[in-house]
Parts: C-alpha cells; structure tokens; sequence
C-alpha cells in the first residue's frame, strides 16, 4: 500500500487515474476514496477535490446507473472528514463532520433510494418469518417499520465507520510518507473533550424518546466515542511501551465479545474525556 501511496503523489495524473479506476471498480471503491483522502490531506482541499471529481464519475455511475450509493456515500464522507482535519488538525472535529453528513444521509436514503430500501426490507422481514418467527410474531404489525429503521441506519452507519477507515488510512499513508510516527502520535493522542463526549452520550439516550432512529442514532453518536475508545486502548499500551501482543489479544477479545467490549469502549472514551486517563499514567521505559 505504501508503493500505491508513493505513485499517486507523483502527480495529478496517477492520482486521478488511480482514483477513477479504483472507483469504477466493484469492491475497490475504498481505495479512490483513500487517494483522494491523501491528496486532500496532503496538497490541499482545492487539489483534492480536482482528484475528487474524477472518483465523483464513477462513482456517481454506480449510484444513479448501479442503484448502489457505497461508493458516492463513502467518497463525500472521506472528502469532508480529511478536508477538516487537514483545516483543523482535529480528529474529534473530522469525526463529527462525518457524523452530521451520515445524519443527512440516513434522512436522504429512503427518499432517493425507495426501491433499494423497500427491497432491503422485504427481504430483512421474510428472513425474520421464516428463521425467527417468534420475532416476528412478537413485532406483530411493526415488524416491516422496525427493520426499515434498522437496515436505514445499518447502510448510514456503515457509510460513516468506512469513511472514517479509509480517512485514517489516507492519513497513515500520509503520515509514512512524510511524517513516519506521526499518524501513531495522532491516533494515541485522540481523546474527545467533555463537552462532546456529553452531546454524544445525550443524543444516544435521549434521541430515542424523541421518536427518532435509536440505531441511527447509535452509529452517528457511538462511532466516534468507539473509535476514541480504541485510541485510549493504544494509547496505554503505547504509554506503558506494552508489546504488540497485547493489541492482538485485545482484537480477539472484541471479536469474540463483540457488543458488550464495544460498549465497555464507549463508556472509557466518556470517562477519559474528563479523566485523562493516559496521562496519568506513568510512561515506561526511558520517559520515566
């Protein structure tokens, strides 16, 4: 990946070629929305969307022609986040401009993609009927509404966390290019404050009372707190100079675990934002 990311900073034109080819291809999509991450993150927002309209074809082609939105969503998502964070030098900042766009989306989808959502939920309702129908039963007449929201957010929400992958991608490759340890610095360090960190936790518990998408709501408002939970992780074991081992298990531990570790995530990434809780504690090795 590090020879991809030194060929597209060649020039405008490898950047662009590499872009539109990925973008047009299925799957490979992530890639486009990765080199134009990484020109926006490194030569500016106005080089970057010159770069960007070349994926934009492409992927404006599976979205109108295609019916599939993966490529567009995750391309803006990417554009937005890596053009604030190179404004701001904010990964708290960048994370929730992709939150409000995956907002945006999760409200535009049923609207401008009506067939591909009633398709998602006639199928979400007859796999509930035949493999789980003491579910449905259950659901009774709220069943078909309960999966339009869930496949609703699931597709917002996918959109985002990829987005937000393929942003800190562009900025790993960035960072090896131009600044080894610099992306590893970034990703240790980030930590919401406690203002967001409250805004966060209120739309998650509040929202749904509200009437609105509580499992919209969890993806938009949980990513970022998740992903600060996950830096707070790195964090410490960079911190205590821990071997990469420890990372390994702590990844098993969540795949095995899944919702309830995730969770556990989320409440660490609210108590750090008022504890700070790498700094107090003690570095190992020779910062001691």
């Amino acid at each position: 990946m590090r020879a991809l990311a030194q060929f597209v900073m060649r020039g405008p034109l490898q950047a662009s070629g590499v872009a539109a080819v990925t973008t047009a291809i299925p799957l490979l999509f992530w890639i486009g929305a990765a080199v134009v991450g990484l020109v926006v993150l490194r030569l500016g927002i106005s080089q970057g969307l010159n770069i960007g309209l070349w994926a934009l074809l492409p992927a404006l082609g599976w979205s109108v022609f295609g019916g599939d939105p993966t490529a567009l969503a995750v391309l803006l998502q990417v554009m937005l986040m890596a053009s604030m964070l190179r404004t701001t030098l904010s990964w708290e900042k960048a994370l929730l401009g992709g939150s409000f766009l995956a907002i945006v989306m999760g409200l535009i989808l049923p609207v401008v993609y009506p067939g591909l959502m009633d398709e998602l939920v006639r199928a979400g309702v007859s796999f509930y009927e035949q493999y789980n129908a003491e579910v449905a039963r259950s659901l009774g007449s709220d069943l078909e509404a309960v999966i339009r929201d869930t496949m609703n957010a699931s597709m917002a929400g996918s959109y985002l966390a990829v987005g937000v992958g393929m942003t800190m991608l562009a900025r790993s490759w960035q960072s090896g290019l131009y600044n080894p340890g610099g992306f590893r610095k970034e990703f240790h360090d980030l930590k919401l404050s406690p203002a967001v960190a409250v805004m966060l936790a209120v739309t998650m518990v509040v929202g749904p009372f509200l009437g609105l998408n509580a499992m919209l709501l969890g993806w938009i408002a949980g990513t970022p707190m998740f992903l600060a939970g996950l830096a707070l992780v790195h964090g410490v074991v960079g911190r205590k100079n821990l071997s990469g081992q420890w990372l390994a298990m702590f990844y098993v531990a969540l795949v095995l675990l899944g919702p309830s570790l995730m969770i556990l995530l989320v409440v660490l990434a609210f108590v750090d934002s008022w504890l700070d809780i790498r700094r107090r504690i003690k570095p190992a090795g020779p910062a001691e």
